[in-house]
């Protein structure tokens, strides 16, 4: 039977050194950990854990690895909330664009 696992699925294989120690979190790192508390709270069931783990799957090798792990956990958090028409694309092109326009692209 053929092996079936994702890029992200050390399966068993060394994975490497884990740095332990503890560090800062910048704001945006703070936001996404709030905003997935807020979609994932009972009351609105916006995103939930096996969605937001089936989209940080879903992310192609080469972004996979070039992603932080929070920049992983918005990219799914959008994907889910695109997934259940929560917002669409025209929405999220059009925040995107004033956000950069604010921001002048450094966003």
């Amino acid at each position: 039977m053929a092996d079936h696992h994702g890029h992200h699925d050390m399966g068993g294989e060394p994975g490497g050194p884990i740095d332990r120690s503890e560090h800062e979190y910048v704001l945006w790192e703070k936001r996404v950990d709030a905003l997935l508390l807020l979609l994932s709270d009972k009351k609105r069931d916006l995103v939930r854990v096996d969605e937001l783990r089936k989209n940080i799957e879903a992310i192609g090798p080469d972004a996979y690895d070039k992603l932080s792990y929070y920049e992983r956990w918005i990219t799914s958090i959008t994907n889910t909330l695109l997934e259940r028409g929560v917002i669409s694309s025209d929405e999220l092109s059009r925040k995107m664009a004033e956000v950069e326009g604010r921001t002048g692209g450094s966003a």
